[in-house]
């Protein structure tokens, strides 16, 4: 057995307030728990208007399987608009 963790490091130049943060980030996280089934929270920089750190959790009996779904969860979030990807890291333990 395998666990994915993919933290994801995002700046989010529209966004004015937290609650505009906050629309924006969950519209992304459930967008990746409806096309992945994987486990996704925002884990760092809550006070901050502008950048956002999400982590995004999977298990899975087989690396490989891992290692493609997290590029595809990052393929998902590179796609959308609002957000730039500035960092992202994957650990497979």
């Amino acid at each position: 057995m395998f666990i994915g963790v993919c933290t994801i490091e995002l700046y989010i130049p529209e966004s004015g307030s937290l609650k505009t943060k906050r629309h924006s980030l969950k519209s992304i996280k459930d967008r990746i728990r409806a096309r992945f089934n994987v486990s996704v929270a925002e884990v760092d920089d809550n006070d901050l208007w502008q950048k956002a750190t999400l982590a995004v959790a999977a298990v899975s009996k087989d690396k490989t399987h891992l290692n493609q779904t997290l590029d595809h969860v990052l393929d998902l979030v590179r796609s959308v608009p609002e957000v730039n990807l500035l960092d992202y890291q994957i650990e497979i333990l």
